[in-house]
């Protein structure tokens, strides 16, 4: 039986694969398994994106939460690393975010976080999944007064917004940012942020309407905001995605710059003043090889894991890593959050420029990305493992990669998140690493798309 919880929760289409019924049991095992037996009544923090599921989806996760006998804050939409930050901030038992982060509209996710602000591991997943396939209707639930509240926080959003300007202050004053809010969940705060703080600020996507949430914007479509910066005169772009977990940048030429490039300017600015940790930082198998170059240049040791930036965050906390990420713009600063961080990882950004006197293009410069092209085979989640099994398309992935000559490299993975399997490959000639991933993408397709 597949895994109820993904790489980052539980997700799917809303109403179809995460429906009431599942955000109801999972609200209700989330509280019994993260709640446990307290003297007192717990409290489980709930926020949500723009999506027009979430509304839906958090009456049902909140009356499975209620029943367990836990109260049940309401922040409303807020970001998802503000659900972690608030559930520390308010004395939270747990926090849960709906978002599918930067999936189209029709999609949606729950993701729990613990009274520490962290994601959960994978075994307290697996004990909250148990407990969903045990679940009954005829299961003891309180009664009385034992049932839980529903308590609106109004003043969450804002709260989280205060907590980012404290942690990562820079004066902007005479910056022009582009922001692409995505018509997600950092719409109403992410331009008041800059704003504050001294910037001008011109910003797109800011008008949700429940189903444009990341359509042809933010993170995951940057050409919007690339012809934005250009037209306006900006000197820089900022791209969140729905949930503003991640953030991926535009320099003043329009040029985009990824989660490893963005990483690397962070990185070295924090080398450059004596705070980066051991002179460490955690990435992924995805990030680019450039990199790695980047990083032997400068004396920086790379550890890397798996794919997902809780894995990341593992590796970051077991060897004392003060920095990690993905190439998607994941960035974890651990010296003042406990996930990943968009709006945070954009101050950090702007201030590592305003520090050293640079233009984004020229601190990008530090790091030269090899070529590589990353293209996805549509496969159903079922059918995923026996794909990535199949011996005809391992002899030819092997077959591919031997043309690369050692100056390269194949990696085929199986989405945590979404029905598909990505073919991302690096080499020295685009044209042809890209004919590559296409005939890798058609055989996966032809023998196992959906």
């Amino acid at each position: 039986m597949t895994r109820l919880f993904g790489t980052d929760g539980v997700r799917g289409i809303a109403n179809k694969e995460l429906t009431p019924d599942l955000a109801f049991r999972l609200g209700f095992a989330g509280a019994k398994v993260l709640a446990g037996e307290k003297a007192y009544k717990p409290v489980i923090l709930v926020g949500t994106d723009t999506r027009i599921s979430c509304g839906m989806l958090e009456s049902a996760l909140v009356a499975g939460i209620t029943s367990a006998g836990a109260d049940a804050f309401l922040a409303g939409v807020v970001p998802t690393p503000g659900i972690a930050y608030l559930t520390q901030k308010y004395q939270c038992d747990a926090g849960v975010m709906i978002s599918a982060s930067h999936n189209s509209y029709e999609y949606n996710g729950i993701k729990f976080f613990a009274s520490t602000g962290y994601k959960l591991p994978d075994e307290v997943e697996d004990e909250i999944e148990a407990m969903i396939n045990s679940y009954t209707e005829d299961m003891i639930r309180p009664i009385g007064k034992q049932i839980g509240h529903c308590i609106n926080k109004p003043n969450a959003a804002r709260d989280y917004a205060e907590h980012i300007k404290r942690h990562m202050s820079v004066d902007l004053t005479g910056i022009k940012i582009a922001v692409d809010c995505a018509n997600g969940a950092s719409y109403h705060i992410a331009p008041g942020i800059l704003s504050d703080l001294g910037a001008e600020v011109i910003a797109i996507g800011i008008e949700p309407d429940g189903e444009n949430i990341n359509l042809n914007c933010g993170s995951t479509h940057m050409k919007r905001l690339e012809q934005t910066v250009r037209r306006e005169g900006c000197d820089i772009g900022i791209a969140f995605d729905g949930d503003a977990d991640r953030m991926l940048a535009v320099d003043e030429n329009g040029k985009y710059i990824d989660g490893d490039g963005i990483i690397a300017i962070i990185a070295k600015g924090m080398q450059d003043r004596g705070i980066l940790r051991d002179d460490k930082i955690c990435v992924t198998v995805m990030s680019n090889l450039g990199l790695d170059i980047f990083a032997e240049e400068a004396g920086i040791t790379l550890a890397k894991t798996q794919v997902g930036d809780r894995y990341v965050l593992e590796e970051m906390l077991k060897s004392g890593i003060s920095i990690g990420g993905e190439q998607s713009g994941h960035i974890i600063l651990l010296d003042h959050t406990t996930t990943g961080d968009g709006i945070l990882s954009a101050l950090a950004l702007l201030k590592t420029l305003n520090h050293d006197n640079k233009r984004l293009s020229e601190a990008s410069s530090i790091m030269k990305p090899l070529p590589q092209v990353l293209k996805n085979a549509k496969i159903s989640n079922e059918r995923k493992k026996a794909a990535m099994q199949d011996e005809d398309i391992l002899n030819v992935i092997a077959e591919e990669e031997k043309k690369l000559n050692k100056k390269g490299r194949i990696l085929v993975r199986p989405s945590g998140t979404e029905p598909i399997i990505r073919v991302m490959i690096e080499g020295e000639d685009i044209q042809q690493i890209t004919k590559m991933a296409k005939r890798i993408v058609e055989l996966l397709n032809s023998r196992y798309g959906i």
